[in-house]
């Protein structure tokens, strides 16, 4: 966390001041909504194959995805393959998978390829983890296209900490390897990217003149770090932030797309030719 991050403004729920923000970047030329899934549109869960998107959530989500000069995104951390399984996302949906490593921008979108040196130094990395999990009760591995998860979230706290702890004494000097934290993970990759990068990749390529973003994790800290004046914002959970709003729970930010919903398309049918 920077130094200058501090506690968001507004109570837990949508405050008056974060329903008009959506209000007002309602009003955008070209919308960009993008959303972290897990922890965001989706509660946590033990597993991460269990995952599912709120249906408020996803109603909300396909609504905005149908709507002109709206483009809807995912900024995750999974691999694209396990976000389209879990998240199930409008056709029109852009991605952002492995923490910015792959994207997925339509039909004919180039896979994530990894040269010789980065496959080699992937397999490494796993075997270190694998040696570790084989230690450590409670603890698994996931794998992705340029990287390796150390889960957490089923063992004892004692057990996680010195799990995590071990792999960063190993990995954490090694060239070409770097290392994220997240709730009850830690992300282990051979490709530097963030968030950040995949959210600033996604104003360029869509032209959107402003952005909404929610997120939960450390790790969607580079992406709320991105945002431009007229951008909105928003962390989910306690947790300190850069974001100038925060809601308590996935369950108001399937509230925050509502009213971002009704707000841009009463913008949208004012605009329609024909219309009152």
């Amino acid at each position: 966390m920077t130094p200058d991050a501090r506690p968001a403004k507004g109570p837990l729920a949508l405050s008056p001041e974060l329903r008009q923000a959506a209000r007002r970047i309602a009003q955008t030329e070209h919308l960009l909504v993008a959303m972290d899934f897990d922890g965001t549109i989706s509660p946590l869960v033990d597993r991460a194959d269990e995952a599912r998107p709120l249906p408020r959530s996803a109603a909300a989500f396909a609504g905005l995805a149908a709507l002109p000069r709206t483009t809807t995104a995912l900024i995750s951390g999974r691999a694209l393959a396990s976000l389209r399984a879990v998240a199930s996302p409008p056709v029109d949906t852009l991605l952002i998978g492995s923490h910015g490593a792959e994207a997925w921008l339509g039909p004919g979108s180039a896979e994530l390829a990894l040269d010789e040196a980065q496959r080699r130094l992937l397999a490494e990395v796993r075997a270190v983890l694998e040696e570790i999990v084989e230690q450590a009760p409670g603890t698994l591995l996931e794998d992705k296209p340029a990287g390796v998860v150390l889960h957490t979230r089923l063992a004892t706290d004692d057990v996680a900490e010195d799990a995590v702890a071990a792999a960063r004494s190993v990995l954490q000097d090694r060239k070409g390897v770097f290392l994220k934290n997240g709730k009850r993970v830690l992300e282990t990759s051979v490709v530097n990217a963030s968030k950040g990068e995949g959210l600033t990749f996604l104003r360029q390529i869509t032209g959107a003149t402003a952005v909404l973003f929610a997120g939960d994790d450390v790790t969607d800290e580079d992406a709320l770090g991105r945002l431009e004046s007229g951008d909105v914002g928003v962390k989910v959970g306690l947790d300190f932030t850069q974001a100038e709003f925060r809601v308590e729970a996935p369950a108001h930010v399937a509230e925050l797309l509502e009213a971002l919903l009704q707000e841009r398309s009463l913008v949208v049918a004012e605009e329609e030719p024909g219309t009152d």
